[in-house]
């Protein structure tokens, strides 16, 4: 876990940066030198999940990390749709300003959504021998890869129900805290420093309003599945899925729905481990990272 969550929180907002896009403020971390790397963050936190792994990770790629529209540092509008394929867009100029063409991308909840878009626009692009942005490889953490084998929280339900603008208006930092511990592993859960920590991100700029809107997400899963888990199962790159299985949102459970629906599928369990692998055990997944990408290197040898 982070030392001092607060003190972390405010370095990695002062070291960030902003672009505008689509004329909103994105803010993005960026560091390192060598094969880009895209970290894309989690449902209802930001880019921030990946400082336990940032100084390993920047040590061995150029690494971009955005927090989405809604999200952390970046813009929080009210009148936004937050459809995951906008997002995608947003991050593939981001790379564009970066000037980025191709990237390995390593993504985690809200975010497996967005690189299995990548995935299908890739798709799309070498069948037209279309000009756009290149993947080389996902690793992928806990998220709903499968829709079907997602099994949503109560909180989440509830802001994706008629009542979601409500119970968004009654979120308090209570509420928050016992709904994010509770996907967390039995013996890995935040600290009240952390949680706090989590609570400003979610909570700054009125995000705590727009929660019913974010969830948007889990429908719009739904109704792409065909195109995006097609995608998983027609990529020609390599994939791996590393997952905390006691994570009750997206476990063991749907890691062998991916193993049965995905030809070949690379799969490393995390034991004990819950919803957030790169915050609970950031060494784990960086062992298993770090040997995906060495397997990677070999065979382009």
């Amino acid at each position: 876990m982070i030392a001092d969550p607060l003190q972390d929180l405010a370095r990695w907002q002062a070291s960030g940066q902003f672009l505008e896009i689509d004329g909103r403020r994105v803010f993005y971390q960026e560091a390192g030198e060598g094969p880009p790397l895209v970290c894309l963050h989690g449902f209802p936190t930001s880019s921030w999940d990946w400082s336990p792994l940032w100084s390993r990770l920047a040590a061995r790629f150029r690494v971009i990390a955005p927090d989405f529209i809604g999200f952390g540092f970046s813009a929080k509008p009210r009148d936004w749709t937050y459809a995951l394929v906008d997002q995608a867009t947003i991050v593939e100029e981001l790379l564009r300003q970066r000037g980025v063409a191709r990237c390995h991308v390593l993504a985690h909840d809200y975010g497996v959504s967005v690189a299995q878009e990548f995935l299908a626009r890739v798709e799309e692009r070498e069948g037209r021998s279309a000009p756009g942005l290149r993947v080389d490889s996902v690793l992928f953490l806990n998220g709903g890869l499968i829709p079907e084998s997602h099994r949503p929280t109560f909180g989440q339900r509830m802001l994706e129900s008629p009542l979601g603008p409500l119970f968004a208006q009654l979120m308090t930092e209570k509420r928050f805290a016992a709904s994010l511990r509770a996907v967390f592993g039995p013996r890995t859960k935040p600290d009240a420093h952390l949680l706090q920590a989590y609570w400003q991100l979610v909570s700054r700029d009125g995000g705590t309003q727009i929660a019913h809107k974010l969830i948007s997400y889990m429908a719009e899963r739904r109704r792409r599945s065909e195109r995006w888990v097609g995608a998983l199962q027609r990529a020609r790159i390599p994939l791996r899925l590393v997952n905390g299985p006691e994570d009750p949102v997206s476990g063991r459970h749907l890691a062998q729905a991916f193993e049965r629906l995905v030809p070949n599928a690379d799969v490393v369990y995390l034991e004990g481990i819950g919803h957030y692998p790169q915050v609970e055990d950031p060494d784990g997944v960086w062992r298993a990272f770090e040997a995906f990408h060495a397997r990677i290197a070999a065979r382009g040898a």
